[in-house]
């Protein structure tokens, strides 16, 4: 009976471990530097996909460089990354091709969407809602689907190869993935609040693990 018991505890766990969660209004916060503090977002995605949108927003007060979302597959390890350097400058990459975007100065939390295509290797940086001057990158490529998906470090190996100094300070919430590019007009939207039910990564329907000092709050930006 207690082995029974036990058997049954454990699934109670595991199911609530891997449960979709509802996180609208909160935010994932990362207190301090660390190379060991990140949060793990699962995916459902079944073929190799040619387009994405993603959108998220961040507050934080770092002037040095820090990863905002990291995605992995084991053939290329920034196979989608928005990473923000010291000097201010973003950067998109896709199948480990980067290209840079230079927005002025805004105070945070700032909003952002990345999106890119294939047909045409077009990629958009938005910021606040408005748009970067477009770029191409990668026409052609095809995105990996056994992914490690990461918030708060840069992957230098699959799920690994963490530098505490390209981690992020700070809060981060709204990460929201499209397998398609949402318009300027949904985009505008997203950044205003809005939704337009995402079928990669859904906020509102999470699944994800933390690992270290993560911790789960009520946003600033609400």
């Amino acid at each position: 009976m207690e082995k029974l018991s036990l058997c049954f505890l454990i699934i109670i766990s595991l199911s609530s471990a891997f449960a979709q969660k509802d996180m609208s209004k909160k935010a994932f916060v990362f207190p301090k530097e660390s190379n060991s503090s990140f949060v793990t977002l699962t995916a459902q995605l079944r073929r190799p996909f040619t387009a994405f949108t993603v959108c998220l927003r961040v507050y934080t007060d770092l002037s040095r460089a820090y990863s905002l979302f990291s995605y992995a597959t084991r053939a290329q390890y920034n196979d989608i990354l928005l990473f923000r350097s010291k000097n201010g400058v973003y950067s998109v990459t896709v199948g480990g091709t980067d290209i840079i975007f230079k927005p002025p100065e805004r105070s945070a939390p700032m909003h952002f969407c990345m999106t890119w295509e294939s047909s045409s290797g077009i990629a958009e940086l938005w910021v606040d809602g408005k748009p970067m001057v477009r770029r191409s990158l990668k026409r052609g490529y095809y995105l990996g689907t056994e992914a490690s998906i990461i918030l708060g470090q840069e992957q230098d190996s699959f799920a690994g190869g963490f530098d505490k100094k390209q981690s992020l300070v700070g809060d981060i919430g709204d990460v929201n993935m499209w397998d398609f590019v949402l318009s300027p007009d949904e985009i505008s939207t997203i950044c205003d609040g809005g939704t337009f039910s995402p079928n990669v990564l859904d906020w509102r329907a999470l699944n994800y693990t933390v690992h270290g000092e993560v911790f789960t709050k009520p946003q600033l930006w609400s």
